[in-house]
Parts: C-alpha cells; sequence; structure tokens
C-alpha cells in the first residue's frame, strides 16, 4: 500500500512540472492607455495590434512596440496614425515608465469628394424635314398663314 501513494504522489509530482515553463516566471508586458480621438468624432479606431472602438475613447495596449492606429467613418477618407512607444528604465528615485506618443491621438477626418457625374455625349441633331413649297410671292395665301377656307378638302373626299 506504501508503494502506491508513494508511486501517485511521484506521478502527481511528475504531472505538474510538466506543465511549468520558464516564461511563468516573466513579468507581463506594461500596458499603456491610449486616448483615441476624431473630428467629427464616432469614427472607429482600430489598432495595428487588433483592438478596435469608436471615438472618443480610450484602449490599454501592450506597451511591447510601436502600433498604428487606422480611422474609418462613412463618407470620409481613412486615415492611419503611427504612435511611437518608448521605456524609460527606472533607478533608484523613479520607477520605469511607458509612454506613447502622441497620446492622445486625435485627427480630423477629410471628407471623400463624390464622384464626378459622368457626362453623357450630346446627341447628334438631325437636319429638319424639308418644308413644303412656300407660296408665290403674288398668291394671298402667301399673305396669311392660314389656308383658305376653299382650299381645305370635304370630309367626304378624305
Amino acid at each position: 500500500m506504501r508503494r502506491f501513494i508513494v508511486i501517485a504522489v511521484a506521478g502527481i509530482g511528475l504531472a505538474g512540472c510538466s506543465s511549468f515553463s520558464p516564461d511563468a516566471f516573466k513579468p507581463a508586458p506594461p500596458k499603456v492607455t491610449v486616448e483615441l480621438d476624431s473630428v467629427p468624432p464616432g469614427a472607429e479606431a482600430r489598432t495595428s495590434q487588433g483592438q478596435s472602438c469608436k471615438t472618443p475613447c480610450s484602449l490599454e495596449v501592450p506597451a511591447a512596440e510601436s502600433f498604428s492606429v487606422s480611422y474609418t467613418l462613412a463618407n470620409y477618407q481613412p486615415l492611419t496614425v503611427p504612435v511611437q512607444v518608448t521605456h524609460q528604465p527606472g533607478d533608484l528615485t523613479s520607477p520605469a515608465t511607458t509612454t506613447a506618443d502622441p497620446n492622445p491621438v486625435v485627427e480630423e477626418l477629410q471628407p471623400a469628394t463624390p464622384p464626378k457625374p459622368v457626362r453623357k455625349k450630346p446627341r447628334k441633331r438631325r437636319a429638319p424635314k424639308a418644308a413644303a413649297p412656300a407660296p408665290a410671292a403674288g398668291s394671298p395665301a402667301a399673305a396669311s398663314l392660314f389656308p383658305e377656307p376653299a382650299e381645305v378638302p370635304a370630309a367626304s373626299d378624305r
């Protein structure tokens, strides 16, 4: 029975060691809070690290490396801004600091220009139809724009 208990305890102890990794003792990378805003407000701000929010907002991002922020809003041109992360080591009198530059990240989005209207090609004008020959200068029809009643055909002639 003692052997069984010793083997069980040794097995549990070794099983615990299998999940051990040296990374367990590394501290989590520091995070920096970045304020994001846009003109006009309401744009979607997305970092190159994957976080996103609607402006105005703030995001806590890992400060391991520099990143960029992309702004998008309907009817406005998209905009991308690089953000530099700086680490200043601490000493005996001050702690280590991590900052983002710029912070806050405020950008003005430009309106998208509407597409230019497509102009239709002008239609070619057709030549006017040939007009009826003008009456002779001395005739009574030449003086009047309306025909004489005698010249109008009767309904039975039609």
